[in-house]
């Protein structure tokens, strides 16, 4: 009797260790699940806003061929997962209908159409919003969906894009400048652009030209103030001058 009441014992701590492997295996499983599906949501919401952004940016219909993709892969992985299959069905047909519609040999918009938005607030967030483009570029290329040569050509664009907002928004930063007589802030964001101008390695015709344009105008600035500090120093030691023909002129006898 003594012996049974050991074997049960024993099977009853088995039985109950079994059972919680089994319960943190599935709740291990379940978590997966759920940080899957956070996951793919958030790279539907996430590249869903992008796009939203991406309306006042200048981009080519294969890149928006790239991020409505990156949208049906999530789509189809949450459909295997069984997560509101009616719905995600009717998505997919949605999106699928809209990839077809895109001309991926569509040319990109030309440089010269593009126009920097007026307010401060509407550039940083275009700004961001190429950046954005460019991580999710890069995402999708080291997924092994883009080739190459595709990831390249786009990239170049949206870094085009970027440089062309960043040297922009310096040069009204000059203009501001040189309204308000700050010419020391003038020259150094003139000197910024430049360098970032300079520092490309396949300049386009745009940037050589506006790096000509801009080194015109700091040599300008720099002979601008080159004369005014000529005239202070004339200014002074004139006056310096005067004060030292008072100290030393003959006293009038009185």
């Amino acid at each position: 009797m003594f012996t049974v009441i050991i074997v049960l014992i024993i099977v009853l701590v088995l039985v109950g260790i079994i059972v919680n492997a089994i319960q943190q295996h599935n709740n291990k499983i379940e978590s997966e699940r759920r940080a899957q599906l956070a996951k793919q949501r958030n790279i539907i919401e996430g590249t869903e806003a992008t796009i939203l952004a991406s309306e006042s940016i200048p981009t080519s219909q294969r890149l928006m061929f790239i991020l409505q993709r990156r949208i049906l892969h999530a789509l189809k992985i949450l459909q295997q997962m069984k997560e509101g299959s009616n719905d995600i069905a009717r998505q997919i047909k949605t999106l699928e209908d809209s990839i077809k519609a895109l001309n991926i040999n569509t040319p990109p918009p030309s440089e010269d159409n593009f126009q920097l938005p007026q307010g401060d607030k509407q550039v940083i967030q275009f700004i961001r919003g190429v950046k954005t483009l460019r991580t999710i570029l890069r995402a999708e290329f080291k997924k092994g969906r883009i080739e190459s040569r595709v990831f390249l050509a786009e990239d170049k664009l949206l870094e085009s894009l970027q440089l062309r907002a960043n040297v922009d928004t310096l040069v009204r930063r000059v203009d501001v400048a040189i309204r308000n007589n700050q010419m020391g802030s003038a020259r150094q964001c003139l000197e910024k652009a430049i360098g970032a101008l300079s520092s490309q390695p396949s300049p386009t015709a745009y940037m050589t030209n506006k790096q000509a344009q801009l080194e015109d105008q700091l040599n300008n600035l720099e002979n601008s103030l080159k004369n005014v500090n000529k005239k202070d120093v004339a200014e002074r030691e004139a006056s310096e001058k005067d004060e030292l023909d008072e100290l030393f002129s003959e006293k009038k006898k009185w």
